[in-house]
């Protein structure tokens, strides 16, 4: 049995579902593909795949080889790329991690011109809102927002992170505009619940004394985009990141709220795991990145 053809086989079916699908990407008979992928299991003495009529779906085990398989095919193909008169081209596949929001507001629309820029760079990103394993999921990079925790990785600063309250013109006219965080008791807010404690919003005065909040409302949900829209129907004030709402600032339809009492701490980064070399499609995108959002965002250009 040839190993490597054989995880590669593995590899593609886990990552179609399909044996149909896998073999037309690798450009071989669904049966050799079949083959391949019953003598890995044998081999390994396992079974890697739940096969039923409907659905093919990795075992839990299959879902762990998989982990540390596509991670082993990339190093291979990263190895031949160094090793290749193309070694500073970037090429390959690209698999990024970013979260749900960012992701579809400003990096989905970003992803064009990079792919202009690479075209020998296969692209698939993956939007959610968890923080994903780069290693074991077998991600290249993410990019996150906030401090990182994971020491094993490396963090590249690409953009300030600013936070804003904010509300619409029709609430602030019906409900009055707060004038410090401590008048935010007696307004409806909208609470974010993927933080720990959606109703404490912390704030600083100006010199920088932490000013801790404790607010209310009747809304609560685990998605900003839902908080913003709720927001700009006058339900509340919310609080969101400036990449969310920059474009209601800069048009009106929302109005910033306590800029002086808002902590600044936040920045967007591009993280992946330690490596002496990084391959070229990483370090590209990378620096696209940086150049394309920071240092200065064009979400905060203009308020």
């Amino acid at each position: 049995m040839d190993r490597l053809a054989a995880m590669q086989a593995f590899a593609r079916v886990a990552e179609t579902r399909s044996f149909s699908e896998a073999a037309r990407r690798l450009r071989v008979s669904k049966s050799v593909l079949s083959r391949q992928v019953a003598a890995l299991e044998a081999e390994l003495g396992v079974r890697l795949f739940h096969r039923t009529t409907r659905a093919l779906t990795p075992t839990e085990i299959g879902q762990a080889y998989y982990a540390r398989v596509s991670r082993i095919l990339a190093d291979i193909a990263e190895t031949e790329q160094s090793i290749g008169h193309l070694q500073g081209a970037p090429r390959g596949r690209l698999k990024i991690n970013a979260p749900m929001s960012f992701g579809y507001l400003h990096l989905a629309p970003a992803l064009p011109d990079f792919m202009a820029e690479t075209p020998e760079v296969e692209v698939d990103i993956v939007m959610n809102d968890r923080t994903v394993d780069l290693i074991e999921e077998g991600f290249d990079m993410a990019v996150r927002i906030g401090r990182l925790t994971d020491s094993s990785l490396v963090a590249r600063r690409l953009a300030p992170m600013r936070l804003v309250v904010c509300a619409s013109p029709a609430y602030l006219a019906e409900r009055g505009t707060p004038a410090t965080p401590a008048d935010l008791k007696s307004h409806c807010c909208l609470l974010y619940s993927n933080e720990p404690a959606p109703e404490d919003w912390r704030f600083a005065t100006p010199e920088g004394t932490p000013w801790p909040v404790s607010v209310k409302g009747r809304l609560c949900a685990n998605n900003g985009d839902a908080l913003r829209h709720a927001a700009l129907r006058g339900m509340g004030i919310v609080r969101l990141p400036s990449f969310m709402v920059g474009r209601d600032l800069q048009s009106g339809t929302l109005v910033s709220l306590l800029s002086d009492y808002v902590p600044q701490e936040s920045a967007l980064y591009a993280i992946y795991p330690e490596a002496r070399h990084l391959s070229p499609k990483v370090r590209a995108f990378v620096d696209f990145l940086a150049r394309r959002f920071g240092p200065h965002p064009y979400w905060d250009l203009v308020e």
